[in-house]
């Protein structure tokens, strides 16, 4: 469903009872917001970090917050109301990683701003979200049409939240591919198709992070070191691929990686997991202070193997 319909409070009137709601609701003292910790700075290799990755309450309270500002701003971000609530949930020196970018709720703003103006008549459609420690992760559609997965652009946020507030931000988009793929993977960007064999319960806080270091190191030993047996010990042979270009499974992957095709090594420098799915957000290996993110994956894992991946690469 979209988390933004046709009756967003427009009267400023309502801004105070959202506000005072939103705060309860994400378990934030009204009085204190203005209290957020200065955001770290550097490139993405430098603030790897995540805080308490077991700490449930606070995650569930950060998704809350982004979940807020979602709802409440995309829909017109250029109004009263949404600067009022981003300037509650956005720290003033917020970093928003990304050239030529606003800090601050400014930098969020302008950037559904643009969403909007490149999709017009969109809506913010959230297909995956996750917390973990610090780190709130959206897998959203910037959608015309929210009941057509097949249109409009992909995109991956990442927020880091301190005192319920966002204190850095990274935003990474590409446009949906259209027409039948030469893969002939015709899985949507979005949807979730994986099921067990057997019903598994949720895995516990201590299971994801064993997931997310799992995943991560899959991750690096194919894109940094190019070891292809590694799609032979941590992949499912039939996983799920929502990457249009590739067709599922891990035969695709292991051709094009025995085909010769250069390609710079790259590394993941940010992960989290929540739930069974692991994010990962890539730089090149020797990438510097300042340079963007390469690509945002996810990787369902369960029962030991990956078996599903979504992602978003920009296309610059």
């Amino acid at each position: 469903m979209p988390l933004i319909g046709p009756h967003r409070p427009r009267r400023l009137t309502r801004t105070a009872a959202l506000v005072a709601g939103a705060a309860v609701v994400a378990g934030l003292a009204v009085a204190t917001p203005a209290t957020a910790a200065a955001p770290p700075t550097g490139s993405a290799a430098q603030v790897t970090n995540a805080g308490d990755r077991l700490d449930a309450g606070t995650e569930h309270r950060n998704t809350c917050v982004i979940r807020t500002l979602f709802a409440a701003t995309f829909d017109d971000p250029q109004s009263e109301f949404s600067q009022k609530l981003a300037r509650w949930f956005v720290a003033p020196d917020a970093v928003v990683h990304g050239a030529g970018t606003a800090s601050g709720p400014e930098g969020l703003l302008a950037q559904f701003a643009a969403d909007r103006e490149r999709v017009p008549g969109s809506q913010a459609v959230i297909k995956h979200i996750a917390a973990d420690g610090d780190l709130v992760a959206v897998h959203w559609q910037i959608a015309p049409d929210p009941s057509d997965e097949r249109r409009g652009d992909a995109a991956v946020d990442l927020f880091r939240v301190q005192d319920g507030r966002v204190v850095e931000h990274w935003s990474l988009e590409q446009a949906i591919p259209t027409g039948t793929p030469a893969s002939g993977n015709m899985n949507t960007m979005f949807s979730d198709l994986y099921r067990p064999s057997q019903p598994t319960p949720p895995p516990t806080e201590e299971q994801e992070e064993q997931n997310r270091v799992f995943a991560v190191s899959a991750y690096d030993t194919l894109f940094r070191d190019k070891d292809v047996s590694i799609l032979d010990r941590a992949f499912d042979p039939a996983y799920l691929q929502h990457n249009s270009v590739a067709p599922n499974g891990t035969a695709a992957l292991k051709q094009f990686f025995r085909s010769g095709i250069s390609f710079p090594a790259q590394q993941s420098v940010i992960s989290l997991s929540d739930g069974d799915i692991v994010w990962t957000f890539s730089q090149a290996v020797d990438a510097k202070p300042g340079d963007p993110l390469l690509a945002a994956d996810l990787f369902r894992v369960d029962g030991g193997l990956i078996r599903e991946h979504w992602d978003v690469v920009p296309a610059s």
